[in-house]
């Protein structure tokens, strides 16, 4: 492992260390959730501004809001790493109340309108939030039963992208017939075709790239997870960065997280999510290699966006975890 991959292993610690210290009820995913939006964006958490971001959510939103509810300390995180946090809030607030005359209200509506409030101009809103339900509507219609308000920020990621929706929409079905070759999960074989389609290339290389990452990291016994880690991974094979290359350094990065408190054996979290987010650690140095040699500007925006669908597939993984623990106490 280089000096900056060490680097960025202890800098993702040390957040979700200190966003521990605020979120003292959260469960370890959320903690690392949130800490992979300081993490990706190259920021240290600042307690005073995070504690700040959490009072102003409490004070912006009723108590029976959705943005209150498992997705409230992603929000929060969110808020803490933007310039201006009242302003995004006030933005997503508006972005929401447009996505709720488009979808049934839900808990990943307001990350949905979160990612869209960050991310471009207020005049560009409706549009967008239009684009993402006709994006929704076509996926929908081509699989009626794996669709669901889960999709609707992938959707929004999409509606995003500069490609047009035929080839979003064809992007998306290539992959997935392949896919289901490999994988069982429906749904985590859609979302991994989501997160495909937002980068360039042709999807047969683009499926080659995940399944060489996979098999690579199977074969060196460590086995990947085929549920909502599989963004991840897409992420991972839209980067320049070569396959073997990718395989070592997660397995390196594993490693060394293993040994540290919150992700041994005893621990909460999973081999198979300790394996997601080694290569998150591995995906961030990747993204700034591919920032220095890419000039095409469409592949950056897609890779940023892609980074960005990975946060969110590492958020609903939190967001379920919560729910599960709260329904066993009950």
């Amino acid at each position: 492992m280089n000096d900056q991959t060490l680097k960025n292993c202890i800098s993702l610690l040390e957040c979700r260390d200190r966003i521990k210290s605020v979120f003292i009820w959260d469960n370890s995913l959320t903690h690392l959730a949130c800490a992979g939006i300081y993490f990706t964006k190259g920021l240290d958490v600042d307690i005073s501004v995070l504690k700040g971001c959490k009072e102003l959510l409490k004070y912006k939103v009723g108590p029976f809001s959705n943005f209150k509810g498992a997705a409230r300390s992603p929000i929060v995180s969110m808020l803490a790493t933007s310039k201006n946090p009242e302003q995004t809030l006030d933005n997503a607030l508006f972005v929401y109340q447009l996505l709720k005359k488009e979808f049934w209200t839900s808990s990943y509506l307001p990350l949905t309108a979160m990612i869209i409030a960050q991310t471009i101009e207020p005049a560009q809103y409706e549009n967008v939030v239009k684009r993402t339900r006709r994006i929704y509507s076509i996926i929908k219609k081509e699989h009626p039963f794996l669709t669901s308000s889960e999709d609707c920020a992938n959707c929004a990621l999409m509606a995003l992208s500069e490609k047009s929706d035929d080839e979003l929409i064809n992007d998306i079905e290539s992959c997935y017939r392949i896919l289901s070759t490999y994988f069982f999960s429906s749904n985590a074989i859609q979302s991994l075709s989501h997160v495909l389609a937002l980068g360039q290339g042709s999807q047969e290389e683009k499926c080659s790239r995940v399944m060489e990452i996979f098999n690579g990291l199977k074969a060196a016994g460590n086995k990947y997870g085929t549920r909502y880690e599989l963004p991840t991974l897409g992420v991972l094979a839209l980067t320049s960065v070569p396959t073997q290359l990718i395989v070592n350094e997660m397995i390196e990065i594993n490693q060394w997280l293993s040994q540290q408190r919150g992700f041994g054996f005893f621990s909460s979290v999973t081999a198979k999510q300790r394996l997601m987010y080694a290569g998150i650690v591995a995906l961030l140095e990747y993204i700034n290699i591919d920032a220095m040699q890419t000039t095409a500007v469409n592949s950056m925006i897609s890779i940023t966006l892609a980074t960005e669908a990975a946060m969110c597939a590492a958020i609903s993984a939190g967001a379920a975890a919560n729910a599960s623990a709260n329904s066993s106490s009950n």
